[in-house]
């Protein structure tokens, strides 16, 4: 199951209470006092971790408590600290003040855990309020409360590239194809009900993680199909794929490509405005070349012909959208830079061959 929602509340620990004790010994009849402070809350934090892609995890645990800090005891000891809680999200994950709605973090990769419950303080004990006045106080602290949070969580999926279309356009057995990933194929629409990512490889030991979403319809702003809420797990993504079938069943490919550009529109401008791939998949059928070439012009954008099913296409489409997102992140960087998709951290090229014969 995937789950990219969910609200859980964290509590901190309590700090411990400080003790009012004195020391009574053999032939020391004025010991004075000595009662000891007692322990901090343990903190509440969260980390992003690469183990983790959904918030299922969290789906049937809502209430996360850090241990609340020991008492102080007699002969000034000290009590012991509450253990602190991490609780492990998937990167990508942006977390929300329930009850303001104020952004809190945005766990964009992983990172070090980051407190969002501080536990709280342990109260002083009677050793504390000696004074030369005070011989013998009485007075002691009790702990403060820890910090309790409501928060929201949602998950945006991290990715190079992202994929969309009309339902059936082929972005599944796409996916399937140039990754491992294995998501669901069927020739009914609305097959994919949840995002999916996947790694292509490409030659050279280069890679870049495409995600698929669920199919957009026209209407999706107001709910149609599965609505439009799946397509902020391509708002990170550097490069928009977009399938369009090139034969469809109902419609034609050009109003069908302007729908779901219509839809991005009223979702997003910002991600409507992110650079896009057009490809035209299902070139494999009766009088595809026809409908391509009316295809091509009528957008006047250069359009990427693919057969899914056959392999048509798909290693010069792999190159088409590595140079694409390698251009974006040269951009982001503000030149060219040694940083590389999400998939690879460096990339090398095959040794140079050379020729080894001994001369006679």
């Amino acid at each position: 199951m995937f789950v990219d929602r969910a609200e859980i509340v964290i509590t901190a620990g309590n700090g411990g209470h400080g003790c009012m004790a004195f020391r009574r010994e053999k032939y020391i009849p004025k010991g004075g006092p000595a009662g000891g402070d007692g322990g901090k809350g343990g903190n509440v934090f969260l980390q992003a971790d690469d183990s983790f892609n959904t918030l299922q995890h969290l789906a049937g645990h809502h209430h996360w408590g850090a241990e609340n800090g020991k008492p102080g005891e007699g002969k000034n000891k000290h009590g012991r600290g509450g253990n602190d809680v991490t609780v492990k999200v998937p990167p990508g994950t942006i977390i929300y003040d329930a009850d303001t709605g104020i952004m809190l973090k945005d766990l964009g990769e992983s990172t070090e855990p980051i407190c969002l419950a501080h536990g709280g303080r342990g109260g002083k004990g009677n050793s504390r309020f000696k004074t030369a006045t005070n011989q013998a106080p009485r007075e002691w602290e009790a702990g403060e409360a820890g910090e309790e949070r409501k928060l929201r969580l949602e998950l945006k999926l991290i990715a190079d590239a992202g994929m969309l279309g009309l339902p059936n356009a082929g972005k599944s057995t796409l996916t399937s194809r140039v990754s491992a990933a294995r998501p669901k194929i069927a020739a009914y629409p609305f097959t994919t009900l949840h995002p999916c990512l996947g790694i292509v490889e490409l030659s050279r030991f280069r890679r870049f993680v495409l995600a698929d979403i669920p199919g957009i319809i026209e209407g999706a702003h107001d709910g149609a199909g599965l609505g439009d809420d799946f397509l902020r797990h391509i708002e990170r993504t550097r490069v928009l794929i977009h399938i369009v079938d090139i034969c469809p069943v109902t419609g034609d490919p050009v109003s069908n490509y302007r729908s779901i550009r219509n839809e991005l529109e009223q979702y997003s401008p910002a991600l409507a405005a992110k650079p896009e791939i057009i490809v035209a998949n299902k070139m494999d059928l009766t009088d595809s070349e026809e409908r391509l070439a009316e295809f091509s012009e009528a957008i006047d954008a250069p359009v990427s012909a693919i057969s899914a099913v056959t392999g048509k296409g798909l290693e010069a489409l792999g190159e088409r959208i590595w140079q694409k997102v390698t251009e974006c992140i040269e951009l982001e960087e503000g030149g060219p830079s040694a940083k590389k998709p999400l998939g690879l951290s460096k990339t090398f090229d095959p040794p140079a061959e050379t020729d080894n014969e001994d001369d006679d």
